[in-house]
């Protein structure tokens, strides 16, 4: 079992997925104030994942962005408040897939922005347990939780 999360200014979309690593699933969108050590304990004790995969907003071009450094920063923490493996994967075009797929499935994006963060959150899952299972390796790159370095490289690419 393993959390998604989508980091943005405003708000925290967070998914889960079944405890066999097939399905990621919405869970909550949280307030970015309310998204803190708190908040992801009572996570990590409802849902006790084995690890958590936080999306990285590369840009197109494959720099870094300042929501870049603040989803880092954001993953640092998080893995110093659970201790649990924190994965940063390349999140590319998340957001955009959600609104799309909202938008396709007849709902306004309008009034919609806690749900696009949850189903942002469960593209970024699911496109982790999708490359897991097909490249046989975790995808992303590690987060290590005492120093919140990522040794910089570019974690792998969400299609």
């Amino acid at each position: 079992m393993r959390l998604g999360v989508d980091v943005g200014k405003a708000r925290v979309g967070i998914a889960s997925s079944d405890r066999d690593g097939l399905l990621a699933t919405p869970v909550a969108t949280l307030a970015r104030q309310d998204a803190d050590q708190r908040s992801f304990g009572i996570l990590v004790d409802q849902y006790d994942p084995v690890e958590i995969v936080v999306g990285l907003p590369i840009s197109l071009s494959g720099a870094d962005t300042a929501s870049t450094t603040d989803a880092r920063e954001f993953a640092a923490d998080v893995a110093e408040w659970t201790g649990l493996p924190v994965r940063l994967l390349d999140e590319r075009l998340s957001t955009v897939s959600a609104q799309r797929a909202l938008r396709d499935s007849g709902r306004r994006t309008k009034g919609s922005r806690p749900v696009i963060d949850q189903v942002a959150a469960v593209i970024i899952l699911q496109n982790a347990l999708d490359s897991e299972r097909s490249a046989g390796r975790p995808p992303g790159v590690l987060v290590d939780h005492e120093s919140g370095d990522d040794s910089s490289q570019i974690p792998d690419k969400v299609t």
